[in-house]
C-alpha cells in the first residue's frame, strides 16, 4: 500500500493509505526519439499556506519545480502556463510570469525542452476593449517569455472573442496574429 499525507481541517498533516494500489514502473533511461511530447505540468500549491487561494495563489516552488524535473527526466517538454488552473482561473499574470521564469531558468539547467503560454489574459473583455488592445496584449506577453529566452505557445483570447465584430474579423485577427507572432504563412483561398 502507498500512503499519501494530506492536510486536514486544522492544517496539520495527517497518513492516508491508498487501497488496490498497485505499483508500476516507469521506464526512465530512453526518452522519445521521433516525437516531441508536451506536458501541460501544473503548479503544486502549498496546502498549508495562510491565504485565499482563490485570491492569492500561494505556490509551493521546490516541489513545482521538482515535478518539471520529474517530466524532464521521463522525456517530455513542458508546456507551462498553459492550464486553466493557471491561467484565469487562480493565477494573476504577474503569478504566471514568475512561473514562467522560473521553469525557464529550471530548464535550462537540465536541457529540458519547454515552451510557455501566451494570451490576453490580463486583458479583461469589455466593450471598450480594441483590436489594438488585444494585439498590445499579446505583444506584452510574447514580448516577455522570449526576454526570458523562451519559446511561445500562442493561446486563445477572450478579449479578442469579445471584441471582434463578426466571424471575419475574428478570423482575420487570429490570422494576423500568427503571422507576427509566429511567423508562419497563411494561405486564404
Amino acid at each position: 500500500m502507498t500512503k499519501l499525507f494530506l492536510p486536514n481541517k486544522e492544517r496539520k498533516l495527517y497518513s492516508y493509505e491508498a487501497s488496490n494500489y498497485t505499483p508500476f514502473d516507469i521506464p526512465t533511461d530512453k526518452s522519445f526519439e521521433k516525437r516531441i511530447a508536451y506536458s501541460a505540468a501544473h503548479v503544486v500549491a502549498d496546502p498549508l499556506a495562510d491565504a485565499d487561494p482563490t485570491l492569492n495563489s500561494q505556490i509551493d516552488w521546490d516541489k513545482t519545480m521538482e515535478y518539471r524535473h520529474y517530466l524532464w527526466s521521463l522525456g517530455l517538454s513542458v508546456a507551462e502556463a498553459m492550464d486553466t488552473a493557471q491561467r484565469g482561473m487562480g493565477l494573476s499574470w504577474e503569478g504566471a510570469k514568475e512561473l514562467i521564469s522560473r521553469s525557464i531558468k529550471e530548464a535550462k539547467t537540465v536541457g529540458g525542452n519547454i515552451a510557455s503560454g501566451v494570451g490576453t489574459d490580463h486583458l479583461a473583455p469589455a466593450p471598450s476593449v480594441t483590436l489594438e488592445d488585444v494585439e498590445e496584449a499579446y505583444e506584452e506577453q510574447v514580448s516577455f517569455v522570449e526576454g526570458e529566452g523562451g519559446k511561445i505557445i500562442l493561446m486563445a483570447s477572450r478579449a479578442l472573442a469579445a471584441c471582434a465584430k463578426g466571424q471575419m474579423i475574428f478570423i482575420v485577427s487570429i490570422i494576423r496574429f500568427y503571422k507576427m507572432f509566429l511567423n508562419l504563412s497563411f494561405c486564404i483561398g
